[in-house]
């Protein structure tokens, strides 16, 4: 499949790029795109989540009561988890989320989901662009040219350059990232990619 390259006014610039077709050619495969998608929303969570258990919650280790004889059940302290204020029974404790999925199943996740994409046309491909100094507004009329201005998508550049990160931060629906970090959820939650040109000569070291 052939893409034609457009300029920042997203004009034509008479140029195209192959697509290379074990990147962008593939079958679904909704196996490996759920275990992806699992795995990077496990990793999100930070796990700090606590309660607290009868050690350690504030208060006497004073046995409240004699054992036996006052018709009750029985009672040690103050902290007892059937008492108001005593601590809690198998409360969530901290704990490591993260989920590991091996490199081949990661990559062909992705893979999968830009071949899915591909196959919708959801793929534009922009020349190379740079800015000397941050702007906002120069950004955002590039992507009014290329009719994305309101539609959630995801830039994707092949080396990083800060003054057009910088550009694309305030605005909304628009998430930037380098070719070589992008992953399977960030392409499944934009619905248009901008690709720019130096993101295919990059491409063989990410496959």
């Amino acid at each position: 499949m052939k893409l034609e390259v457009l300029d920042i006014n997203g004009k034509s610039t008479g140029r195209s790029v192959e697509l290379p077709e074990y990147v962008f050619g593939l079958e679904p495969n909704d196996h490996v795109v759920y275990l992806a998608v699992k795995a990077a929303n496990a990793n999100k969570r930070q796990g700090t989540h606590a309660t607290k258990e009868r050690n350690a919650v504030k208060g006497s280790t004073r046995k409240i009561k004699k054992q036996k004889g006052t018709g009750t059940a029985r009672a040690g302290d103050i902290k007892n988890p059937l008492f108001r204020g005593g601590g809690n029974i198998f409360g969530p404790q901290p704990r490591n989320y993260t989920q590991h999925i091996n490199k081949k199943t990661r990559r062909l996740a992705r893979n999968t989901v830009l071949s899915a994409k591909a196959a919708n046309n959801k793929i534009i491909v922009l020349e190379n662009v740079s800015y000397e100094q941050p702007s906002t507004s120069q950004f955002a009329e590039m992507l009014r040219a290329l009719n994305v201005g309101d539609v959630k998508s995801l830039f994707l550049v092949g080396e990083n350059d800060k003054n057009l990160y910088l550009s694309s931060r305030n605005i909304p629906k628009i998430k930037m990232s380098n070719i070589k970090d992008v992953n399977t959820l960030d392409v499944l939650d934009a619905n248009t990619l901008v690709m720019t040109e130096d993101c295919f000569e990059l491409m063989k070291e990410t496959v």
